[in-house]
């Protein structure tokens, strides 16, 4: 369950702007406010079907455009061999080159969502 509301939110944050206003309203709501059916329907004035009608559609729309463009994939994996690479540049620290393997790992840090400073 947690798994796919990662993975909706990662299709939301890539392909969120292609769906109607209303979809993402719908979804944001959904995903992100943890609202259920019903307080989405009475927050938007429509139906607990409808809000489900519209997470449905827009959950099979982004999936469609994950299967045709793959950012998601994409991204993911370009995430996970950046975390690698950034491992591998830390095994690399010496006592003779711990500042410069810091200055490496510190300007990956931001791409990979780490906190700035590394401790030597």
């Amino acid at each position: 369950m947690m798994e796919q509301l990662l993975y909706l939110s990662a299709l939301f944050d890539l392909y969120g702007a292609l769906l109607t206003e209303k979809q993402q309203e719908c979804l944001r709501m959904h995903l992100f406010e943890d609202f259920s059916l019903s307080e989405i329907g009475e927050e938007l004035g429509i139906s607990r079907q409808a809000v489900y009608d519209n997470i449905h559609r827009s959950e099979k729309a982004m999936e469609a455009y994950e299967e045709k463009l793959g950012l998601v994939r994409r991204y993911q994996a370009e995430r996970q061999e950046l975390a690698e690479i950034y491992e591998s540049i830390e095994g690399l620290k010496t006592s003779e080159n711990a500042s410069e393997v810091e200055a490496v790992l510190n300007r990956l840090n931001p791409i990979l969502g780490r906190s700035q400073e590394v401790s030597i």
